[in-house]
């Protein structure tokens, strides 16, 4: 299933990072998309799509509690969700990641959130 949020390469990139994971290498990945809540306080950081399950998502995901971790999200329960003022998830366009997601990872528990 294609999802608006990925370009092409995004998506290659996404199944390649899953691939290499499920294949049990040991992987730490650039975070390849930002997707963010415009008018709420949700954010993830996607490295990786599930290579039997594409709709499935790993990342770090920050639902803005104070809690940041890295995990699985369903996309179609992504595709899912509004804000506020029911504004859906979007994509980050300028978002060009410059370390591994276990940077930042450990930046955002130390903050509480995402501050990428």
């Amino acid at each position: 299933m294609a999802h608006p949020w990925f370009t092409k390469a995004q998506r290659r990139q996404l199944l390649l990072n899953g691939q290499r994971s499920a294949a049990g290498k040991d992987i730490d990945p650039l975070p390849v998309v930002k997707l963010f809540l415009p008018d709420g306080a949700l954010t993830w950081l996607l490295t990786e799509l599930d290579p039997t399950e594409p709709t499935r998502a790993c990342g770090l995901c920050d639902l803005g509690l104070g809690s940041p971790e890295l995990g699985y999200v369903d996309l179609t329960v992504l595709a899912s969700i509004r804000g506020h003022i029911k504004l859906p998830v979007s994509r980050d366009v300028y978002f060009q990641p410059d370390k591994p997601i276990s940077a930042y990872a450990a930046d955002a528990i130390a903050a509480g959130r995402i501050t990428a």
